[in-house]
């Protein structure tokens, strides 16, 4: 059985990237989203468990985040559906 406790501290672990500030880096956890962007975001190179730096994160509009070698620019609708710790 898991404990209430448990359930919410796993939640605190969670973050959507489009909340992490510009300079950060977090890793992937995974993406709550439909087969569609899932697919794109893997072909991208967001595997789980992924280290993903976030370059610039304004508060609003895209943000800039490196991926491996690469360096990507999401949308923030797409950024708040990557999960990240």
């Amino acid at each position: 059985m898991v404990s209430c406790e448990s359930v919410r501290q796993k939640n605190r672990t969670r973050a959507s990237i489009a909340g992490i500030s510009s300079g950060k880096q977090v890793e992937l956890v995974g993406v709550d989203a439909g087969c569609n962007l899932r697919g794109r975001l893997l072909a991208l190179g967001f595997i789980k468990g992924s280290i993903i730096t976030v370059i610039s994160n304004e508060g609003n509009g895209p943000l800039l985040i490196k991926v491996g070698e690469s360096r990507l620019t999401i949308g923030r609708g797409m950024a708040e559906r990557i999960e990240v710790r």
